[in-house]
């Protein structure tokens, strides 16, 4: 930092000593529910976390883990992992995704950044396509920033535009999309009768199209790309609304998997394909499902898929979606600048770290940890270590995952004597969550408590102390419910099961040998969020945390 005067050297605890091993754990996905039978935890064999929130109850709490509480918007918004730990790292609140991109839409600040002056230059000439997830989820991407960024975009010299929609289903309730694709053709609409030609140039479901993450499936990307870019897809449709609804007919289909389709003019030719001298913006602000398009857009050398044509493009993401990659290279709105992250004060203060999981959540554990930053503050004092994650198949089938590898590796690093602080997340109960299957749910929830156990007891060996956590809710609640807390039922009377994050609050325990007598968890921070743990953890390796940290969760009482 610039300012003269600032140290990395933090205060010591008057009450809590330095040195001692501390295991801190991120389970992923783990929120606090009513217990009924749609909660996977509840439901799951899980007597290590049921020790800890039924011993002592000064040392577990639940903190908050959606909203407010880690930067986004309004308290309807649920936690996701990137911002999470960014929370519980950073230690302070940041304004994240959604909450950036409201604001430099509201204060046409996004109008005067290098990104969209970047897309401007092909106004005059080309077309603008806007490609992204088409629903008011908040977790991916919001109808209402498509809204205003065609609004903003055609006031601003935009005379051709495409939209190409994905449909969610995962976020929101199946078959919404029909009306999302009705509230945009109206808007598209209204833009033609100012003598803008803007209209929908394909779609199809983001699961099936556009949106793999993590390379799982490069085949999901391509055929995003064939029905954006070149205009080809099995399904070919007059309309948007007629597309969705049609292919909503077929047997078992749901809107996160519709085919891809593109929209043709009557002579059967399609309306928007990408074409060069064109300008494209990804308009999703979460970045772990557009990182793939990204590069098939950017990279110049690519062989993940045949591209078949490569359009000489001004592309730009919403937001960049990976600091590491710088990709995209340009993007509308910029990120938080995060700096003097927790992680970073620790290592300049001597605590040696290890982090750990397997790939899906690695990069929670270390870039999103340490404030959207790649690498290590010193590599001395650091080890970060990745267990590839089971690839080519739905998390579902494999629910254990890596639980016991990734536990074992930091069961290890706690018995090694090398390290003070041993960081892993257990993916467990969001990844299988996700997929919606209760079953499979239930067992990946036992796995991340036996894992939880094995790290629990190398602490108790060297004397350390434990912080078990979460990033935000998942598997305790697997049914969507309505505004009574009732589950709903779809028109054939089935249970319409609920796979994505929730709005639920998250545990924080902390325990162990190492613990000082008297540490409890006080009374007057009722309204914690994950940002508080940073300060918390910081406490318990003998140190203050800086002035402008959230406060810590903890206190000591003398005997």
């Amino acid at each position: 930092m610039g300012s003269s005067g600032f140290s990395w050297k933090l205060k010591d605890h008057p009450k809590l000593p330095k040195g001692k091993t501390i295991a801190l754990i991120v389970l992923d996905g783990w929120g606090e529910a009513k217990p009924d039978k749609y909660n996977c935890i509840h439901v799951a064999e899980t007597p290590t976390m049921d020790s800890l929130k039924n011993g002592a109850p000064e040392k577990w709490r639940l903190v908050r883990a959606h909203g407010k509480a880690v930067g986004l918007p309004t308290e309807d918004d649920m936690g996701n992992s990137e911002v999470g730990h960014n929370a519980l790292g950073a230690g302070r609140i940041f304004a994240q995704g959604a909450k950036l991109v409201d604001s430099a839409l509201e204060t046409g600040k996004i109008y005067d950044g290098e990104g969209f002056n970047y897309i401007k230059e092909s106004f005059e000439k080309g077309t603008l396509h806007l490609i992204g997830l088409l629903s008011d989820g908040g977790v991916h991407s919001r109808i209402d920033q498509l809204q205003l960024l065609l609004k903003g975009a055609s006031e601003r010299g935009a005379k051709r535009i495409r939209v190409h929609v994905l449909t969610d289903g995962r976020d929101v309730l199946d078959g919404s999309s029909v009306g999302f694709v009705e509230t945009l053709e109206n808007d598209l609409a209204k833009l033609r009768e100012k003598g803008i030609d803007a209209q929908i140039a394909s779609g199809g479901g983001r699961m099936h199209v556009t949106m793999d993450r993590y390379e799982n499936d490069w085949e999901v990307v391509k055929r995003g790309w064939d029905a954006q870019v070149l205009g080809e897809a099995p399904h070919k449709f007059k309309s948007a609304l007629e597309a969705v609804k049609t292919l909503r007919q077929i047997p078992n289909m749901s809107d996160q998997y519709l085919p891809p389709f593109v929209i043709v003019d009557d002579s059967g030719k399609a309306v928007g394909p990408i074409n060069d001298g064109d300008a494209v913006v990804t308009i999703n602000f979460r970045a772990d499902r557009m990182v793939m398009l990204a590069k098939a857009l950017e990279y110049a050398d690519f062989d993940k898929f045949d591209r078949v044509r490569v359009p000489k493009i001004r592309y730009a993401g919403m937001l960049q979606y990976d600091g590491e990659l710088k990709l995209p290279s340009k993007y509308l709105v910029s990120p938080p600048e995060i700096d003097r992250t927790s992680g970073e004060y620790l290592v300049h203060n001597g605590v040696r770290t290890f982090a750990c999981s397997e790939t899906v959540k690695f990069g929670h554990v270390t870039f999103f940890w340490n404030g959207n930053r790649s690498g290590y503050f010193n590599a001395e004092k650091e080890e970060y270590v990745e267990i590839p994650s089971d690839s080519g198949i739905t998390f579902n089938v494999q629910p254990k995952m890596k639980a016991v590898e990734i536990a074992e590796k930091a069961r290890d690093a706690i018995l090694s004597g090398k390290f003070d602080q041993v960081r892993v997340n257990l993916p467990n109960s969001d990844m299988v969550g996700h997929t919606g299957d209760i079953e499979a749910t239930v067992v990946a929830c036992k796995a991340a408590d036996q894992a939880v156990k094995i790290m629990i007891d190398a602490i108790e060996k060297v004397g350390g102390i434990y912080v078990v956590t979460a990033d935000h809710g998942n598997a305790e609640d697997m049914v969507k419910r309505n505004k009574k807390g009732e589950p709903l039922l779809d028109k054939n009377g089935q249970i319409q099961i609920l796979t994505s994050h929730t709005l639920e609050p998250v545990p924080v325990a902390i325990g162990g040998p190492g613990l000082t007598q008297g540490v409890r968890f006080r009374k007057d921070v009722p309204d914690g969020g994950l940002a508080n743990v940073a300060a918390t953890v910081m406490n318990l390796h003998g140190f203050e945390a800086p002035s402008d940290y959230e406060t810590t969760l903890i206190e000591v009482v003398d005997n």
